[in-house]
């Protein structure tokens, strides 16, 4: 007997795929943020993905950021 371990989500095919909420590990993995920071961001801007995303640049532009102001010092 073959076990089916598929892992993907079934979505209903009549909605577009941008309109799909992310999963966590996902959306961390897609942006190069750790779990606590994606889920902080997919709560505040979900679940559209396009605002998810603009977000997650946002929030790594403002690391960059401060990162640069704090090394400047």
């Amino acid at each position: 007997m073959k076990e089916n371990y598929d892992l993907t989500i079934d979505y209903d095919d009549d909605e577009p795929y941008d309109n799909k909420p992310y999963d966590l590990v996902t959306f961390a993995r897609k942006h190069g943020l750790n779990m606590r920071a994606a889920e902080l961001l997919l709560f505040a801007k979900g679940p559209s993905r396009a605002a998810c995303d603009a977000a997650a640049r946002a929030f790594l532009a403002a690391v960059a950021a401060q990162a640069m102001r704090q090394s400047a010092r």
